[in-house]
């Protein structure tokens, strides 16, 4: 029974930082990146390129304003201007530098063919030149070993970097850590590991509404903490446990609560994590998680939904998955392959232990199973004190009230009533969450939002409000119906056009006279349509589809029925789907038999609703004028209840207005009658 799903303990868990790491490849890239800056870039001098020596000869040799020619690996020839005459407005573009400071030279530049040439032709141009103007000419050998260089270490470079991303893809050992589908990280475990700093803070004190589950894994928490306690006297600790219950009920919780408690790494993982497309990477993954798992003892490991690789193996052979039970079987091996005394205990969490394999459940594997049921009235009011601690609550509001109004709820399911309270709260515009939010919550997470936009007329909005007339007359006066909490037209969800609700008993066993009044009552609404309008709807589809289900289960699962017999032929371990476990004459015995009990009960139901038709018609008529109608509304109408013994039951729209779960669905909690679309 965890917040926002199966968590809801008091503090946020910690989980494991992942933030990002620092890569000293990027180090390297900013060097490099720096260096051919550095070569390419001219931070200073820019000479200006002279198209040869007659330019040069032409416009600055006979000038008398050069001061130095220098010839640059004998190919390059600089020329210096006089700093003197860098005033003059003819060198304005060569005079400074880019950063506006006086440009020291070279200012212009040409390229010659040969240095014997070039001499030949300066001697000749300075002929008659005064010896002080002619120019001094130097040479110099400048090596650029960046260029080179370049041209060597740039494709290696490159190289080396494609290969480095290749593998960081990969998840090789050459790209870091890689990710998580990697080639060579395909076959590491997936587990999450919660250890140190980042170890689950989530105790027993978090978890409500399991104590007898709290009391079986506490056996287990006492020897994670000590170990020789047990092993001393030559007891053995079960080696793992399977947590089995309805989804959102607490499973994960509780797993994570024995962690938080033993105070011991704690290895999370779901059971598809382990499942790939190649034959062999899920026993690679087993291998490895129970590998770290040594390395870190004691320690718990986790695997929810085991169910996704736990499969019974040879039952189907068309529809066999060698990847999934080389998983299985590697599964099964690791589980054997470690000592009593190593500390490592496997828990394992699934709401499907009818299709595990019999091998992961015998003694020496998982050997120990823990019922994580839903929880009873007092689990459920402890469950609403966890939810509504961060919720600014009306000092009026009943937590005791709340738990009785939500039989079949799971963890989960309060959960998200406490969250949709809040919001409604918020929507109106409240400073705190009150009855009436909690009440609208209910409904809400049962039925679905309420469509205040859908176009219904005002015929159909009739046969609607006989219909539910009918489901509530019937629950009215039948002796082993639910109490009635309430009845509306109103639409919600995606099929409900109205619904009745009532608030069941919490029990676990039901007799032949409960469960034909149910049926009667459920067929309420399809009969007082018979008998008013002379024709039927399609809005008795999923009255018919209960009524169904449950008549199949008395003939063929509870033994209640005279002509087949006291026998059941439900085996949760049998694929039902391709075989049957009776002969095709004991099928035509069963269909019959079911079709006369309903057609038994039909007829029982429309003689109740004749004797009662003018009730009928007088609920129905307040159902159109006000829409919806509670248990303390209908006593005013047609008076108090004949069988009503549960008066703490007895729920009015001041404070009490709320829904039950219909005993027909005693797993998930819906609505009781709906009428579909």
């Amino acid at each position: 029974m965890e917040k926002g799903g199966n968590n809801y303990n008091k503090g946020s868990e910690k989980s494991p930082k992942k933030g990002p790491k620092f890569n000293i490849y990027w180090v390297y890239a900013f060097i490099g990146i720096a260096l051919l800056a550095m070569n390419l870039v001219d931070f200073g001098n820019h000479p200006k390129e002279l198209s040869g020596f007659k330019q040069f000869q032409q416009e600055y040799l006979r000038s008398g304003d050069v001061d130095r020619l220098v010839v640059v690996n004998k190919k390059l020839v600089e020329v210096y201007i006089k700093k003197e005459r860098l005033n003059d407005p003819k060198y304005d573009a060569v005079s400074k530098n880019r950063f506006g400071q006086l440009n020291p030279g070279p200012h212009y530049q040409f390229t010659i063919g040969t240095v014997e040439g070039f001499q030949k032709e300066l001697d000749k141009a300075q002929e008659g030149m005064p010896l002080a103007d002619q120019m001094n000419v130097s040479y110099a050998e400048r090596q650029n070993w960046f260029e080179p260089l370049m041209q060597i270490l740039l494709p290696i470079l490159l190289l080396i970097g494609m290969w480095i991303l290749l593998m960081r893809k990969m998840g090789g050992p050459s790209g870091g850590s890689g990710g998580p589908g990697g080639i060579f990280n395909i076959g590491k475990s997936k587990a999450t590991l919660f250890d140190k700093g980042t170890r689950v803070t989530i105790t027993f004190n978090d978890v409500a509404g399991l104590d007898e589950a709290k009391v079986e894994v506490m056996e287990i928490v006492d020897f994670l903490k000590n170990p020789k306690k047990y092993t001393s006297l030559g007891g053995k600790i079960p080696k793992g446990a399977l947590l089995v219950g309805p989804p959102g009920t607490g499973k994960t919780l509780l797993a994570k609560a024995m962690a938080g408690e033993a105070q011991v790494p704690f290895f999370s993982m779901s059971g598809s994590d382990f499942v790939e497309l190649f034959v062999g990477v899920g026993a690679s993954r087993v291998r490895d998680l129970f590998k770290q798992a040594r390395e870190k003892a004691p320690c718990i490991i986790f695997i929810d939904e085991i169910d996704a690789i736990g499969r019974a193996r040879g039952k189907n052979v068309m529809m066999s998955n060698d990847e999934r039970e080389n998983t299985l079987n590697q599964l099964l091996v690791e589980m054997d392959g470690f000592g009593t005394d190593s500390g490592i205990i496997i828990l394992a969490a699934t709401n499907r232990p009818d299709v595990l394999d019999s091998a992961l459940l015998r003694p020496g594997r998982f050997d120990r199973q823990i019922s994580i049921d839903k929880p009873d009235l007092a689990g459920r009011e402890h469950i609403f004190d966890v939810h509504l601690k961060p919720i600014k609550t009306s000092p009026n509001l009943d937590i005791k009230k709340l738990a009785s109004m939500t039989p079949g709820f799971a963890g989960a399911d309060i959960a998200n009533v406490c969250n949709e309270a809040a919001l409604i709260a918020a929507r109106k515009g409240k400073n705190e969450v009150e009855m009436e939010d909690f009440n609208d919550a209910i409904d809400r997470v049962i039925g679905g939002l309420e469509k205040k936009n859908k176009i219904i007329s005002p015929e159909e909005k009739e046969v609607i409000a006989y219909h539910e007339a009918g489901h509530a007359i019937c629950g009215w006066y039948l002796e082993h119906a639910n109490p009635l909490v309430k009845v509306t037209i109103v639409p919600r969800g995606v099929a409900a056009l109205g619904y009745a609700q009532y608030l069941p008993k919490e029990q676990y066993l039901y007799n032949t006279e409960q469960l034909m009044d149910d049926i009667c009552m459920t067929l309420g609404g399809r009969a007082v349509e018979d008998l008013v309008f002379g024709k039927v709807s399609t809005g008795a589809q999923n009255d018919l589809q209960v009524i169904t289900r449950m008549a199949y289960a008395m003939v063929t699962v509870y033994g209640m029925n005279d002509k087949v017999g006291n026998v059941s032929f439900y085996d949760p371990n049998s694929d039902q789907a391709f075989t049957k476990p009776y002969s095709e004459e004991t099928a035509k015995i069963i269909d019959n038999e079911v079709r006369l009990l309903i057609e038994k009960a039909y007829a029982r139901t429309k003689a109740l609703l004749t004797e009662k038709l003018e009730n009928v018609r007088l609920l129905a008529a307040e159902l159109l004028k006000k829409e919806v109608l509670y248990k303390d509304d209908l006593e005013r109408l047609i008076g108090k209840r004949p069988y009503d013994t549960h008066k703490e039951h007895h729920l009015n729209k001041e404070g009490m207005t709320t829904d039950g779960v219909h005993p027909s669905d005693i797993i998930n909690p819906s609505p009781a009658n709906v009428i579909s679309e």
